[in-house]
């Protein structure tokens, strides 16, 4: 399996601050190893890093990252997330037989610029209506990794333990 990134573009702090930690902690919990966001934003990183320390998990974040020479240098695979592509589920067979080592997967916060959908390799859509780009990369993730990204264990001293009801949180602060 490929190593997976997320590129993370158009972040507004002041607006997207909440949207942008749930697409990184989404990335992070369903297998992604990092994402990186084009405005730069010390407390999301701080925010994320918080996370990864106390849940476990090889998950890096990157902020204030110039997205176009980023995103056209990439060495590896790149999906963008759009509700104009090709749906996920005719588009999957086709990343997987031409994923690379690794692969990044661009989500957008605002309008996403054209050179996007012209430097992508592929542009999928989960779903053609509109909806939260938290969910689309959810979506993606978990048919890219067939729901193993959310049976792993991340090795944090915070482990959340399934339960019917209730909560059941241990705490191992090592």
């Amino acid at each position: 399996m490929p190593e997976v990134y997320i590129l993370r573009l158009g972040h507004r702090p002041e607006r997207d601050k909440r949207v942008t930690t749930h697409v990184a902690l989404t990335a992070r919990a369903f297998g992604a190893k990092g994402i990186y966001v084009s405005t730069k934003d010390e407390e999301l990183e701080r925010s994320v890093r918080s996370v990864v320390k106390r849940f476990g998990g090889d998950f890096s974040i990157s902020t204030g990252v110039k997205w176009k020479p980023f995103l056209k240098e990439f060495e590896g695979t790149s999906v963008h997330l759009t509700m104009y592509g090709t749906h996920v589920d005719d588009a999957m067979p086709q990343v997987k037989s031409k994923a690379t080592e690794r692969m990044l997967i661009v989500v957008g916060a605002e309008k996403v610029p054209p050179e996007v959908y012209q430097w992508a390799t592929f542009n999928v859509g989960v779903g053609n209506q509109p909806h939260s780009e938290v969910a689309a990369l959810a979506v993606f993730l978990d048919r890219f990794f067939q729901g193993e990204g959310l049976r792993r264990d991340m090795g944090g001293h915070m482990k959340v333990l399934p339960c019917e009801r209730g909560k059941r949180v241990v705490n191992d602060p090592e």
